[in-house]
């Protein structure tokens, strides 16, 4: 099993990695599939199912189709080139992707939100599909958006598990498990960020793996500023106003005066991860950390450790992302990322075990401590639903990162009071967090159908 930090933690664009960049990044494929072959079509048809049609519209996923499908992708998003082509879609009936013709697609006619039983292989699926002249469709692509950003098509998801086994003999310390993990940390001396890096490099030079860290601690910080420096009302039709900005000001205000109370310092970690996720609820530029609808707790938790932690340094940052890294691939990877197949314990949950990870790794942890800590996070994230207010990554999303990051400060500072040892294995806890995701009612994963979607005032 191998994911690359560099696959756990991807720059991108907002509301959501599995409902925005996923559906973004399909429809690049299905381009792509288009110039491979030489496929000659006339127009273009989508059909959104699952979460994906009943969420759609609050995370844009009808936007990201669209953009999609007219050759954007997250990685270059430019928001105001994005807005110009939108207008000219809708009003023009085509798109005009590079390296092929002009394409009818009419998203009113042509963008389905089928809101049936949702596909077989993920509640987050799309249909692309080729047509002729005549309408007859030519070419079709099922895929499968799983979250954090990551699209699989049905074929590859057959193919997965061979293609991990295959994959796991190439690399240094081929953990699949925590178990594994620590077993080989023992073995070796290294730590898990060691061992994380000498599976990099396998993949990239020494400098590419620096490079690519620094990159996304930048676009994670500068998020955070951002985020504390806009106010106003969050797009969507909630009225939901950021509060990062004003809650920042006067922290920074009473810090100065010396008004601080005891329980200042949550009130430092809410407001870096609020920051990032009100940034993320207006289409901007996050990171998913491992999603985006989770993307404000770790870097809320890494500037906590910077800015206000004795002893922080940057240099160490890499070994925290390394070890969150290396935790939330073993997630992904035995259980999920998705809030639309586990809740929300899949998305915050997964967040705060890898950022207590990482804090725990930079705090001078050991493996054991390391494994400690994520698990104590992740327990008690266990059994939260995904219920956002009207589909959008606003209420509770926003407000739940940082509660997220205090519950990872808090479970690393348990850890490290510890020698490692403790009743129950991460491994356990993740094959907890997928049964209680299995047995858990749709209507409580990203559809918006239950719980806080259906009971607080929705106009």
């Amino acid at each position: 099993m191998f994911l690359s930090v560099f696959d756990m933690f991807k720059i991108g664009i907002g509301p959501s990695s599995s409902h925005t960049m996923g559906p973004m990044v399909a429809a690049g494929r299905f381009l792509d599939l288009l110039r491979e072959h030489r496929l000659v079509a006339h127009g273009l048809r989508a059909s959104l199912h699952g979460s994906l049609a009943f969420t759609g519209v609050g995370h844009a996923t009808d936007r990201a189709v669209i953009l999609g499908l007219a050759g954007f992708s997250p990685q270059s998003y430019e928001a105001q080139a994005a807005e110009t082509e939108l207008a000219r879609i809708l009003a023009q009936g085509h798109v005009t992707p590079p390296g092929l013709p002009r394409l009818a697609f009419s998203p009113a006619t042509d963008l389905i939100f089928d809101r049936g039983a949702p596909l077989a292989g993920h509640p987050n699926g799309l249909r692309l599909m080729a047509t002729d002249p005549q309408g007859d469709v030519i070419v079709q692509e099922t895929y499968y958006s799983i979250g954090g950003g990551f699209v699989v098509t049905e074929a590859e998801q057959a193919e997965e598990a061979a293609r991990d086994h295959n994959d796991q003999k190439t690399h240094p310390y081929p953990f699949e498990t925590a178990d594994q993990m620590l077993a080989m940390a023992r073995a070796s001396g290294r730590s898990i960020a060691e061992m994380k890096r000498a599976n990099e490099r396998h993949h990239r030079s020494e400098a590419e793996i620096s490079d690519g860290i620094d990159r996304i601690w930048a676009v994670m910080s500068d998020c955070i500023d951002r985020g504390l420096r806009h106010d106003g009302t969050l797009p969507g039709g909630l009225g939901v106003k950021r509060r990062a900005a004003a809650i920042h000001a006067r922290l920074k205000d009473e810090a100065g005066l010396n008004l601080a109370p005891p329980h200042i310092a949550n009130e430092w970690m809410s407001v870096y991860a609020m920051a990032v996720n009100e940034e993320n609820a207006a289409g901007g530029q996050v990171v998913t950390a491992p999603t985006n609808g989770a993307a404000g707790v770790v870097p809320a938790v890494i500037r906590y450790w910077l800015d206000h932690m004795p002893g922080a340094t940057r240099e160490r940052l890499p070994e925290f992302l390394l070890t969150a890294a290396a935790v939330g691939g073993l997630i992904k990877h035995n259980a999920s990322i998705s809030g639309a197949e586990a809740g929300c314990q899949a998305e915050v949950g997964s967040a705060a075990a890898m950022a207590a990870a990482g804090l725990a790794a930079v705090m001078g942890g050991t493996p054991a401590q390391i494994e400690n800590a994520a698990e104590i996070a992740l327990e008690h994230h266990l059994g939260m639903t995904c219920d956002p207010v009207r589909g959008l990554v606003q209420v509770p999303c926003i407000e739940r990162n940082g509660l997220g990051a205090i519950k990872a400060v808090s479970a690393a500072a348990l850890a490290m009071r510890g020698d490692g040892s403790h009743f129950v294995p991460l491994d356990n806890c993740v094959r907890a967090m997928f049964e209680t995701g299995r047995d858990m009612s749709d209507r409580y994963k990203e559809t918006a159908l239950g719980g806080l979607a259906v009971n607080v005032p929705n106009c």
